[in-house]
């Protein structure tokens, strides 16, 4: 991989600036504070992207490099990946994710995966390393070899643990010290005192002898509780039976008022049959009238009998005395007379008479009509009674029925309400015996409850004794998890110990050769011969062979040797870092090195790594001269 060509808007001090690069080597020159640092920055952020976070830094980068004016934030990158393909990454650094452009300028920043907290991870899935991979090996500035004299035992640390675990930050025996301390102190032995194992496992002890002193207490707890249960129950039960007979009851008091109306109903009929009984009296009594009116019912009378005998009298005496004094005229004449006269008193008395009676019957049998039509009237009334009661009798029956229907369904209800209670008991319960029934329920609730409340009695004198004991199996439980979390982290650092023994082994047995190896070969290369072996061992460390054919520790070397080592050593890892060939960036790596060895480094990379690409950052002319001197190519950028 080859950064081909940069192009910054804007980035920390450097706005609107291009840069192209060689394919090998390239010499970044600028005094300091021109900016080679915030190039060097601008070439990783805009790979991995910009952190917003410090990292134990004072400003994170984001906070650093973003410009004092001015809203542009951005740049691009061109570079070319070893298998031809050329990317362009344009990069908005306020925003997460960069554009990323293959040859034809098609956007493709889709087909790479995208991580939360990293962003667009095109980088990572082309060359498979990361940033810190990257920074930690393919980069090397000052600030990793710039040490005081005194210090220098620190670089050969740095270097030890290189060797021995292929990682300048990581000690196998440091590590492995680190370990067995955090193992004693955070956890402990059988024979340790004091320690956290220890100090639980005498707890527990404790704990578990006074919760076998408590534990009766629970016993009874137990036992209360099981009793307090079965009261409860019965209780439930008994207040469900007072709940039925209470509902009975009410279905008792609506069909009495049912039965209020069927009464009512009754009363009505039987006020109507008093009635039908005082109108047949009546009815008799204008019977008894009508019959005393019929005996005198008008007959069929001749009143010409009443006359025919006074007439014939009449008629008698008149020929008698007619006889008697016919020679008498005046005589016969008055007797005449005096005959017609008196039948003619004796026909009008008749017929006045006979008139009079007539009448008389006349209105009598008017009164008997007037009877009979009473009679008629009444006999109408009683029909209408009758038929009242017969309407009522229909209503009493239907009104006994929906009573009697009503009463089924809600004993089902109830049953279905209350199904613990069997149906022959509400069958039972009657009208007369539900009150008696309901205070012997009452009377059982009391005593259930008097029994209750004496258990809880009981069980409150035993709460301190439970509360301590439950305070115990908390504390158990905890002092347990305390303990298998001090067991899982006595388990996990003996795991890591046997992973990073097995691992240090296996590095001593293939990576360590291959370091030592390469490292052989570059400061033989660099020192001309003077140093040609490297070494590392358990007892002594990292070792060196002079030109004399002897082992001195690195530690006896000048720093500047110690420099050229931790640096070479760098460079022997890169080949297997990616299968990308990846730049090699120095970063004012040379400040120890005298003339001599940094000809000899410049003269090893350009003949070595001519296949790579190479960025020299610098604020000397040292490097120039000496470049030019070897005459060895490389493309001169210039930062103003």
């Amino acid at each position: 991989m080859k950064i081909q060509k940069l192009k910054i808007n804007q980035y920390g001090k450097l706005n609107n600036k291009e840069i192209e690069f060689s394919d090998n080597i390239n010499l970044i020159y600028g005094k300091n504070e021109a900016g080679k640092s915030t190039l060097l920055s601008y070439i990783v952020n805009i790979l991995y992207g910009i952190s917003k976070t410090k990292k134990g830094k004072e400003y994170s980068d984001f906070e650093k490099y973003k410009p004092w004016s001015g809203e542009d934030f951005s740049g691009k990158l061109i570079y070319k990946l070893d298998d031809g393909k050329t990317y362009e990454i344009q990069r908005d650094f306020k925003k997460k994710n960069p554009k990323i452009l293959n040859e034809s300028k098609e956007d493709i920043s889709k087909e790479f995966p995208i991580d939360k907290l990293l962003g667009n991870m095109f980088f990572y899935e082309q060359t498979k390393v990361d940033e810190e991979l990257f920074l930690s090996t393919l980069v090397t500035n000052q600030k990793e070899i710039e040490l005081q004299k005194n210090e220098q035992n620190v670089l050969v640390q740095k270097i030890a643990n290189l060797v021995g675990t292929g990682e300048d930050k990581v000690s196998y025996k440091i590590a492995m010290d680190r370990l067995d301390r955090r193992q004693l102190e955070e956890v402990g032995t059988s024979r340790s005192r004091e320690k956290p194992i220890n100090i639980i496992e005498k707890k527990l002890k404790e704990i578990i002898e006074e919760k076998e002193q408590l534990q009766a207490y629970k016993e009874k707890q137990y036992e209360t509780e099981k009793e307090e249960n079965i009261i409860i129950e019965k209780l439930k039960t008994l207040e469900n039976q007072i709940k039925v007979y209470q509902e009975i009851k009410i279905i008792y008091e609506e069909q009495e008022k049912e039965r209020q109306k069927i009464d009512i109903k009754e009363n009505l009929k039987k006020q109507n049959l008093e009635k039908i009984k005082e109108i047949d009296v009546k009815i008799d009594n204008i019977c008894e009238q009508k019959k005393e009116y019929e005996e005198k019912k008008p007959k069929d009378k001749k009143y010409f009998k009443y006359l025919i005998i006074p007439v014939i009298i009449i008629l008698i005496l008149n020929c008698i005395l007619q006889s008697i004094f016919w020679n008498k005229t005046i005589i016969s004449v008055s007797i005449l007379i005096a005959s017609i006269f008196s039948l003619a008193i004796i026909t009008g008395v008749v017929t006045g008479k006979q008139r009079k009676n007539k009448q008389l019957e006349e209105d009598k049998w008017k009164q008997h009509e007037i009877l009979q039509e009473k009679q008629n009237l009444l006999e109408d009334e009683i029909q209408i009674l009758e038929k009242n009661n017969k309407k009522i009798e229909e209503e009493i029956t239907l009104f006994n029925n929906e009573i009697k229907e009503k009463s089924v369904k809600k004993k089902e209800e109830i049953l279905l309400k209350y199904p613990e209670i069997e149906k022959e008991k509400i069958d039972f319960i009657t009208e007369n015996n539900i009150l008696y029934n309901i205070q012997n329920l009452q009377n059982d609730i009391s005593e259930q409850k008097i029994k209750l409340r004496s258990l809880e009695v009981d069980r409150n004198s035993m709460l301190p004794k439970l509360e301590q004991l439950a305070n115990l199996e908390e504390q158990h439980v905890n002092l347990k998890e305390e303990e298998a979390d001090i067991q899982k982290l006595n388990t996990s650092i003996e795991i890591a110990k046997q992973i990073l023994e097995k691992c240090y082994e296996k590095m001593k047995h293939t990576i360590t050769p291959k370091f030592t190896k390469n490292l052989s070969e570059i400061v033989s290369k660099i020192t001309n011969g003077k140093y040609s072996d490297v070494r590392f061992n358990d007892e002594q460390g990292l070792i060196v062979e002079n030109e004399k054919g002897e082992y001195i520790p690195v530690s006896k070397l000048s720093i500047g040797t110690i420099e050229q080592l931790y640096l070479s050593l760098r460079l022997s890892m890169i080949d297997d870092l990616s299968k990308e060939q990846l730049p090699i960036i120095l970063d004012e790596a040379f400040a120890y090195f005298d003339d001599e060895r940094l000809n000899n480094f410049l003269k090893y990379i350009s003949n070595t790594y001519g296949d790579r690409q190479i960025l020299i950052l610098t604020c000397t002319d040292r490097e120039k001269k000496s470049l030019d001197e070897q005459k060895i190519k490389y493309n001169l950028i210039e930062l103003i």
